[in-house]
């Protein structure tokens, strides 16, 4: 089998929008990436309901929303200071950097 050579733009922490689905147009930020299976999950985005036995005699049990993941493909990374989707990367030397190319923001 071979191995997952696709390298995300994506990591833990960035602001990003959603493109396609039913939540397209709502932006979040990343809360987990999933980089074997292409996943990540956005905070308010994707929301499940879960039924949720209760464990013990103190914890409640219940209905339980959260985030579900989504494919990496379905979001764009979003510049904080602009707002606008599109990136570049930029090389110093040995280091690789994500900038927006609207305003040049690091990333």
């Amino acid at each position: 089998m071979a191995e997952n050579t696709v390298k995300y733009k994506l990591r833990k922490d960035d602001e990003v929008e959603v493109v396609a689905g039913k939540n397209k147009g709502k932006r979040g930020k990343v809360l987990s990436v999933d980089r074997d299976k292409g996943r990540l999950v956005v905070e308010g985005v994707n929301m499940v309901k879960k039924a949720k036995r209760r464990k013990t005699k103190q914890e409640r049990g219940g209905i339980v929303e959260f985030e579900a993941p989504i494919h990496i493909s379905n979001v764009n990374i979003v510049c904080k200071k602009c707002g606008k989707t599109k990136i570049a990367y930029k090389i110093e030397g040995e280091k690789k950097t994500r900038v927006c190319r609207k305003c040049g923001e690091v990333l």
